[in-house]
């Protein structure tokens, strides 16, 4: 057997010189010698031609952008996993000119001297609101922590124990009072909690009252709650502030779209809170943010609070942010420009229709590994956002050849395969089937286009 040629000598091939130009003469060497060793454990020769393309696969593998566009057929809009809400072509724009120059972050052109970084969106956000002052940080677990380190460090905060929420990734909210410095008064039964409650806990130590947004599931059947409004009666009348934590952050009633209602808020400020908390990028369908609106002296305390700076947002996604707080101007026309609630409010004719036209071209790439069909299926909103409320939707569904065996393992197989896509597609196994929900498919022709890669 020929021995393998010397890593100089492939390297002196013309097509390795590509690489060199392309990725730099250290990550080629690199690849050229993890190629000649993965010939030299399988025994094999090889000339130069044949080392320098497994270098380039090696390469090409190595580099890859792990952040990466995919479909997302899951029937999830808002998924957690995959970047939650997409960002409109104004915010993206905003994002870019934010990027490649200097901006004005943090410096008052008309006074010509130092300014606040959060005088970039509080305008939009008390307009939308009816917030007397804004501030915002990176995300709604940092709104959180900030506005309880800020206000009840070292003192009870009273939340119903129907409340005390775990999110994704194991984020819980008697986990973030600890961080926050502030203790616990949980009140009430898992699900019927009453004003008295939350009256008889108060004591010398209480600094505040709290809320929470149900993230993820709904108590239902035999329950109990106060609302916003008696929450803040008590809470003012002895002397406390009133703290909600939202959520998923609709600032516009989903209602006029023939949506199930989230509360806003505006709603939550009108009932009496003195603080609000909500995420950005959930169904307000921007960047990741935590917001914060309400009271302006709660506000001036919480950007005096040392955790603002660690907590702030960056250039980038402030000026995504303010694009789309500007969209709100126009509510007649936000199902239009918003990603989040196009997907949200598509017809199910025109998902249906998308179907028919994907069904066949589906089936020839697949050529008989698995059956397809168009089927009516749910959707959810996602991240949060009204656990119990679906959508109707259509999907494309892969079921295994009849009579075949492992028909798990292969759909699991199936998945992968569609993963590995240039734009990987997402979709979700269930029910004995892989289905592809295309309430979120707004890119018909590149889906298309990359289905021969399943051939």
């Amino acid at each position: 057997m020929s021995p393998l040629p010397a890593v100089h000598v492939v390297l002196g091939d013309a097509r390795a010189g590509a690489l060199v130009a392309l990725y730099g003469r250290d990550e080629t060497v690199a690849a050229v010698r993890e190629a000649l060793e993965a010939f030299r454990r399988q025994g094999r020769t090889a000339v130069a031609a044949a080392i320098v393309e497994a270098a380039a696969l090696w390469l090409e593998r190595r580099h890859r952008p792990r952040v990466r566009r995919v479909f997302n057929l899951t029937g999830t809009v808002l998924h957690t996993n995959l970047g939650r809400a997409q960002l409109p072509p104004e915010a993206v724009a905003a994002a870019t000119a934010a990027m490649t120059g200097a901006i004005a972050l943090e410096f008052d052109l008309d006074k010509g001297k130092r300014g606040d970084r959060d005088d970039l969106v509080e305008d939009w956000l008390c307009r939308l609101t009816g917030a007397e002052a804004a501030t915002v940080v990176n995300n709604n677990a940092g709104a959180v922590l900030l506005m309880l380190h800020a206000l009840a460090a070292r003192r009870e905060v009273v939340v119903s124990r129907g409340e005390l929420v775990e999110i994704g990734g194991a984020f819980r909210i008697p986990d973030v009072m600890a961080r926050a410095q502030c203790r616990l008064a949980e009140v009430g039964t898992t699900n019927r909690t009453h004003l008295r409650d939350f009256d008889e806990a108060i004591g010398p130590r209480t600094a505040a009252l709290m809320k929470v947004h149900t993230s993820n599931y709904a108590v239902v059947g035999f329950t109990a709650t106060p609302s916003e409004a008696e929450l803040a009666a008590l809470a003012h009348g002895r002397g406390l502030p009133f703290i909600v934590d939202l959520g998923a952050g609709s600032l516009v009633d989903m209602d006029r779209w023939g949506l199930p209602h989230e509360r806003t808020p505006r709603e939550a400020l009108a009932a009496g809170a003195d603080l609000v908390s909500f995420s950005g990028d959930k169904l307000l369908g921007g960047p990741q943010a935590g917001i914060i609106v309400g009271r302006r002296d709660l506000i001036a305390r919480i950007k005096k609070n040392p955790l603002k700076r660690a907590l702030r947002m960056d250039k980038i996604r402030l000026a995504a942010l303010e694009a789309v707080l500007k969209l709100y101007a126009d509510p007649d026309c936000l199902a239009e420009r918003l990603p989040t609630l196009r997907f949200l409010t598509r017809p199910e004719a025109e998902m249906a229709a998308q179907g028919q036209r994907l069904l066949p071209a589906l089936a020839q790439a697949l050529d008989g590994r698995a059956r397809v069909g168009l089927e009516a299926c749910k959707s959810q909103i996602g991240s949060g956002a009204l656990p119990v409320d679906l959508l109707p939707s259509w999907a494309l569904v892969l079921r295994p050849p009849s009579g075949s065996r492992g028909g798990g393992r292969a759909l699991e197989a199936l998945a992968a395969v569609l993963r590995g896509l240039p734009e990987p597609v997402v979709g979700r196994v269930h029910d004995g089937a892989l289905w592809l929900d295309l309430r979120c498919l707004d890119d018909e022709a590149g889906f298309v286009a990359q289905l021969g890669g399943l051939r």
